[in-house]
């Protein structure tokens, strides 16, 4: 499960051009089956720390190790301009590895200890590993209104919440700031 988001410009083109460029990139990188969400407006997040960003998500077949999946990610962003200043910034290109299967990483109890950590103190401190499942997907709405898309069934291994269970825990009128980015005419 890869989460994608923008909320500035990359090479001139707005988030709603360079978000699906990224998600074709990831796909021709991958080869084999890929799925897609739509796009969606989102609040920045943490509020008021730029403009609203355009998200998606993808689930794609991976073979390889998380590791080598996180390192292509991370020339995807590289190749659309993304440098990495402050945690949290607004960004030209963000791609998240949010799961793989049900690989739970580096352990369940340091995952555990990510996904316990107050929110403040997840806004300064940032992992020096992968740690999957996400610690923090279950808070971001951002994050699972797309990949309800792709994955609704999608099982969180350290938590055992399905994304469709998670996305349901969220109030209405927080989900009513995420809204489709509307498809452009041929």
């Amino acid at each position: 499960m890869i989460a994608l988001g923008a909320n500035l410009p990359s090479g001139g083109k707005p988030p709603e051009m360079s978000v699906p460029m990224a998600m074709a990139r990831l796909a021709e990188l991958v080869g084999g089956e890929v799925s897609m969400s739509r796009l969606y407006h989102t609040p920045a997040f943490p509020p008021g720390s730029g403009p609203e960003f355009v998200n998606a998500a993808m689930r794609i077949a991976w073979h390889g190790g998380a590791g080598e999946l996180l390192a292509l990610l991370h020339r995807i962003e590289e190749e659309f301009g993304r440098t990495r200043a402050h945690r949290w910034e607004a960004r030209v290109m963000d791609l998240d590895l949010i799961g793989l299967d049900d690989a739970i990483l580096p352990d369940a109890a340091t995952r555990a200890n990510w996904a316990n950590l107050p929110p403040e103190r997840a806004a300064q401190v940032v992992p020096d590993q992968l740690i999957l499942p996400h610690p923090r997907l279950s808070e971001r709405a951002f994050v699972l209104v797309p990949l309800a898309d792709v994955a609704p069934d999608w099982i969180d291994p350290a938590t055992g919440h399905s994304v469709t269970e998670m996305l349901a825990k969220f109030p209405a009128e927080d989900l009513a700031e995420i809204y489709p980015v509307p498809v452009a005419a041929e």
